[in-house]
């Protein structure tokens, strides 16, 4: 059969018929029916826009339904078993095939599912139980590089077909996430664990415009010969003519764009011939002035405006207008004039689409964004200069040859015309670049090496690189090796040199990025450099998608930096380093930084702290607009920078949370605080002391908030005191408008009170803080969940002692053990930050003064005096059961049900403190000479316990068995001390484990007083039972001790050392090795302990199961230090 026979829809299975409503697929579509519709092959397709690229997409998805039809023809759909992927440049594009393929695929039961910027209402969820995701490549990325054990590339594994739109965009700098996705879906389907999922075989199906390296595409997506298809201008379906005109330079691009201007109503009455026509400007602003100066013009003919041909349209123009809640774009809209850009919200973009596909407006004004796909086609495209502003170079550069191609696409609408026409205005000196331009475009070239570090860390995080060799074959799976190969001296390669000297270049580059994220801790390596493993702030870099130099500038941040630093921090970021500081935005700048009325909260001054006259770069232009923003009321109303104020005001959000989730990781104070109310700031557009606080709420906007703020509610107290029907007054709006808006404030979280206090404790040097979390008001039965983070700090020492995440109608208060500070005071500071509001964040502040360790308590309990050292509770380790040795890893696992944990649990920095056993070879025997030359070589050595720390770290998250030595506490304490330290008959420990004990580092020389040391026993009676016992010691042999075990010092809770400082405790070792202690930091800084306090009375132990803590009242394991006391005194 000729393939170039028409293909009827009549040939697709019935249930598939009514997906298109023409009866015959056109030439195009029918030479790729087989293929798409028959087959599972790879697919590179390049033909014109508007040939019916379409078409194919959803042929294949067709095929991928089709397995799901039964032998008897019915169709049993599996929801989500089997997914497709839909990835295209522009979110405008996506929307549109959302709205198609929902009206001819939901009838089947079939799921789609929108992954843009607009859309951010979706679970984990929803992605796993849609049938084809529609999406665009950075949020694509987004979505699979974050929350990955939490189930983020769950769904991989149900992808069975990826269809990209546009391909030939990988040559745009936006192409590096498209690159990367793809390469990310080819390694995962080569993963050995993967070969059963559908994954293993997925299809790759991409369509572009006409490129001249089609083959390059088809070796990367691994496309056999059979599946790459090349068509020309043949294909299109309406026949394009193509002016171009020349006009004279002006003395910068900016005025010769402006210029332009002038010549585009002529143009457009010379050939539209009263058609829709399409005007692509380069810049949002400039389309909005370029429709201004369109309406200007046509509103001067009155009742002649060649826009608006009957009474009947402007009826229906007149009745659009208002529901625009663009001002100005109303009045355009009465013209018959519109503009259409990314700066629009959802719903004036629909409208404005609406209104051009009916014919109502007739010329729109659009940015380029509009040409990459969406169907909205016209008689006539005006392609305003060739020149756009690239955001990466900071300057004015010629468009390339796919992008004019896309907007020459637009021209010509196939139902209604049977031409099209394209008028291209440029400089007269390039004129000739663009009278062949339907001849094709460019070399599609890769964009992935700029970025690599960042995609590179992405896949490292995700695990899906887990070593160099991992890491050099994702690098092979990119089109960056395809064309590096091709074109080595676009990559900075030598031109001719041997395909395996390609790889070695790939290989050296790799291992660069690798040493570079090693050197800012951004992943591990083990010492050969071969493993890889991410880091935090590795982590963190790719959860919130940052650039690598703006992480360099958070790690680099100075510890103690203040809220204007941190905004500094945002301005330099490379997220937004396109916006620049243009000529005629100076004056304006110059004068918002002046700041006559006080308005702004930080000004950009000079060295000797004056404010600048003039504002003379990028980054103070940023700052000086972000501070005019977040006052609530901006001075600044021009249209480019507002966008420019929108980026910092996004883009700077998120970079202020990575930031606060660093200095969290980082424990600086600080730091915390500071990037925590930027982040909300910059999110809600309003500093936390602006009087415009009401905007948070819904339904209040700025002229409500002025009017409010006019009778004095400027605070959300004030409102709800106020009268609902002064507000109606005062608003001029009707009833029952003052009744919703106080209804409003059920929207915030409920209300609650922190009161931090210091009560008694019972150990010497230590401050015992109780934080109280009371609510004031009940929660309102609300779907939104509110959350805030808790965080005890000292600001002295610039360091958190506790942080939690709590969900608002769940929580407890926590009390927190101090230890005594040094020096004069110590600021204690707990803070209550909602995540979301701002203006109602709690702070309570504690000042501790410094200790007196000249007084001495003492406790009529069952426990020892305070001058021994602290209670210690034995851990006996099972032979089969696992432990972990040494620091903690930080694991940081957020739960979506918050709750206070211990600080040690989260802490990466705070170290166990090791007791090194020297290595013997021959055994040791216990007999009375050597138990008393130990004690006595090692008591000399100790120094006195009033300079030792009296706290150890708790074991964390290991497996060990705590069992308590002693078990009455009412025994005689002779003969606890019999008992427990030389073995009793009553005692069924093994003496081995005893013997042990007696050589532990702990027993250090003790403190007199009144110049006499306590002696509770006669040192004859001690060494009575010491010659007694010795007799009966066994012989010990000696083992190589690799773990040591550190035993925490307790007092009926878990204590935590201060990362500063090194405490020490009591040490089981499996051998009866000299033991040796080594300091590491000498000086004493603010430990503390953090226990739940529970409503209920709930034992402890049962809530912390596995906790080194014993009950109040009762005699610790370490009682059996009791006899050495008069040992010690004795030496």
């Amino acid at each position: 059969m000729d393939t170039h026979t028409l293909k009827s829809v009549s040939d697709l299975p019935a249930n598939f018929r009514s997906a298109f409503t023409f009866r015959y697929f056109n030439s195009l579509q029918s030479e790729c029916f087989p293929l798409c519709f028959h087959s599972d092959i790879n697919m590179v397709i390049s033909a014109p826009t508007g040939s019916g690229k379409t078409v194919l997409f959803e042929l294949c998805i067709l095929r991928l339904l089709s397995k799901s039809i039964s032998s008897d023809g019915r169709f049993l759909h599996a929801k989500g078993a089997l997914k497709a992927v839909y990835i295209s440049p522009s979110k405008a594009l996506v929307q549109e095939k959302l709205r198609d393929w929902n009206q001819k695929f939901n009838s089947w039961g079939i799921s789609c599912l929108e992954l843009t910027g607009d859309n951010e209402t979706y679970s984990s969820k929803n992605i796993q139980d849609a049938d084809i995701i529609l999406t665009t490549p950075e949020k694509f990325d987004a979505v699979s590089r974050y929350r990955v054990t939490s189930g983020g590339l769950g769904f991989f594994g149900d992808i069975a077909l990826v269809l990209i739109d546009e391909v030939h965009l990988l040559n745009d700098p936006r192409g590096a996430a498209l690159e990367a996705i793809v390469s990310r879906i080819k390694i995962l389907s080569s993963n050995h664990e993967l070969r059963l999922s559908t994954l293993a075989s997925v299809r790759l199906l991409a369509v572009s415009a006409t490129i001249p390296n089609i083959e390059d595409l088809a070796e990367w997506l691994k496309v056999p010969t059979a599946g790459i298809k090349r068509f020309g201008e043949e294909m299109r379906p309406v026949k394009l003519t193509t002016k171009v005109f020349g006009y004279a330079a002006a003395k910068n691009d900016f005025l010769f764009e402006k210029r332009l201007q002038n010549y585009i109503y002529d143009i457009l009455m010379q050939y539209s011939k009263g058609k829709s026509a399409l005007v692509f400007c380069s810049t949002r602003k400039g389309a909005q002035e370029a429709a201004q100066k369109l309406a200007q013009t046509a509103m001067a003919f009155g009742y002649s405006n060649p826009f608006v041909k009957s009474r009947e349209q402007l009826e229906r123009l007149r009745e659009a207008s208002p529901m625009c809640s663009d001002k100005q774009m109303q009045s355009y809209i009465l013209q018959g004039v519109g503009y259409h850009n990314g700066g629009l919200c959802q719903k004036d973009r629909s409208l404005v689409e609406g209104l051009f596909l009916s014919g109502d407006i007739q010329v729109l004004c659009t940015t380029n964004t509009l040409a990459h796909g969406i169907n909205l086609p016209a008689h006539t495209v005006v392609i305003k200069s060739t020149q756009h502003f690239n955001k990466e170079k900071g300057h004015y550069m010629e468009y390339d040859r796919s992008t004019l191609l896309q907007m020459s696409g637009r021209a010509g609408r196939p139902p209604f015309d049977d031409t099209g026409m394209v008028i291209i205005m440029t400089r007269r000196e390039t004129v000739h670049l663009y009278e062949n331009l339907l001849n094709g475009c460019e070399v599609v070239e890769s964009q992935l090496l700029p970025c690599l570090i960042e995609h590179l860390t992405a896949e490292i995080v995700q695990l899906t690189v887990s070593d160099v060799t991992r890491a050099i074959e994702w690098m092979k799976c990119s089109y960056l090796y395809v064309r590096m190969k091709k074109n080595p001296e676009n990559y900075a390669i030598k031109k001719g040199i041997p395909k395996d000297r390609v790889e070695k270049h790939l290989q050296e580059l790799c291992l660069q990025k690798i040493n570079e994220l090693s050197s800012y801790q951004m992943i591990w390596t083990d010492t050969d450099g071969f493993v890889l493993k991410p880091e935090e702030p590795g982590r963190l870099m790719t959860k919130y998608y940052l650039k690598f130099d703006t992480m360099k500038y958070i790690i680099h941040a100075p510890m103690g930096y203040s809220l204007d630093e941190a905004l500094h921090i945002v301005c330099r970021a490379e997220e937004i380093s396109w916006i620049q500081l243009r000529r005629n935005e100076k004056k304006t700048l110059n004068d918002v930084n002046a700041d006559k009325e006080g308005r702004l909260r930080f000004h950009v001054n000079d060295n000797k702290g004056k404010r600048k006259k003039r504002i003379q770069t990028r980054e103070e232009k940023l700052f000086v607009l972000a501070n005019d923003w977040l006052t609530g009321d901006p001075s600044v109303h021009d249209l480019s920078m507002t966008q420019d104020a929108n980026s910092i005001c996004s883009n700077g959000s998120r970079i202020a949370r990575c930031m606060k989730e660093y200095f969290i990781y980082k424990k600086n104070y600080k730091g915390t605080i500071s990037s925590t109310l930027l982040a909300k700031s910059l999110f809600q557009k309003l500093w936390d002391d602006s009087p415009y606080l009401l905007k948070q709420l819904p339904g209040i906007g700025m002229v409500t908030a002025k009017a409010l703020h006019s009778m004095g509610v400027r605070s959300f107290e004030a409102l709800g005191e106020a009268d609902p029907r002064r507000i109606e007054i005062v608003t001029g709006r009707k009833y029952p408008f003052g009744n919703h808006i106080k209804e409003s404030l059920s929207s915030l979280p409920p209300k609650v009170e922190i009161k931090v206090e210091e009560v008694e404790c019972q150990k010497q040097g230590v401050s015992k803080l109780a934080v109280t979390l009371t609510r004031l008001s009940q929660p309102l039965v609300s779907t939104k969940r509110h959350y805030a983070d808790m965080i005890v700090g000292s600001e002295e020492e610039n360091l958190i002692h506790f942080h939690e995440k709590i969900r608002m109608d769940d929580f407890s208060s926590v009390t927190i053990l101090l230890k005594r500070p040094q020096q004069a005071k110590v600021t204690v500071k707990a803070d209550l930050i909602f995540e979301e509001y701002i203006g109602i964040d709690l702070h309570e502040t504690l000042v501790l003064k410094k200790a007196n360790n000249n007084r001495i308590n003492y406790k009529s309990e069952n426990r020892l005096p305070h001058y021994y050292p602290p209670m210690v509770d034995v851990c006996i380790v099972d032979d089969d059961t696992p432990v972990n040795y040494g620091p903690p890893n930080r694991k940081d696992q957020k739960d979506d049900m918050p709750s206070f944990k211990l600080i040690d649990e989260d802490s990466e920095e705070e170290k166990e403190p090791y007791v090194t056993m020297e290595e013997e070879e021959d055994c040791v025997i216990i007999n009375e000479h050597t138990v008393f030359d130990h004690i006595r070589q090692k008591a000399k050595c100790y120094p006195s316990l009033s300079t030792l720390n009296q706290t150890s770290p708790a074991s964390e998250r290991s497996t060990l068995k705590r069992k308590s030595l002693v078990k009455n506490s009412q025994l005689d304490p002779l003969f606890q001390y019999d008992s427990v330290v030389f073995g009793s008959p009553t005692n069924t420990k093994d003496i081995k484990q005893i013997a042990q004990q007696i050589l532990s580092p702990v027993y250090a020389s003790l403190p007199e007083k009144n110049g006499k040391t306590e002696r509770p026993f006669s040192d004859e009676t001690v060494f009575n039972y010491i010659r007694k016992r010795s007799k009966n010691s066994p012989i010990l042999a000696t083992s190589k001790m690799e773990d040591p075990l550190t035993i925490s010092s307790q007092e009926g809770r878990n204590a935590e050392t201060n990362p500063h400082n090194r405490t020490y405790g009591l040490m089981v070792s499996p051998s009866a090795k000299t033991p040796r202690i080594t300091r590491d930091a000498p000086g004493e800084m603010l430990s503390f302990d953090i226990s739940m306090a529970k409503r209920s009375n709930t034992n402890l132990e049962e809530k912390k199961k596995g906790s080194c803590s014993t009950h109040e009242g009762k005699s610790n394991g370490s009682d059996s230090f009791l006899g050495f006391k008069s040992i010690f005194s004795f030496l």
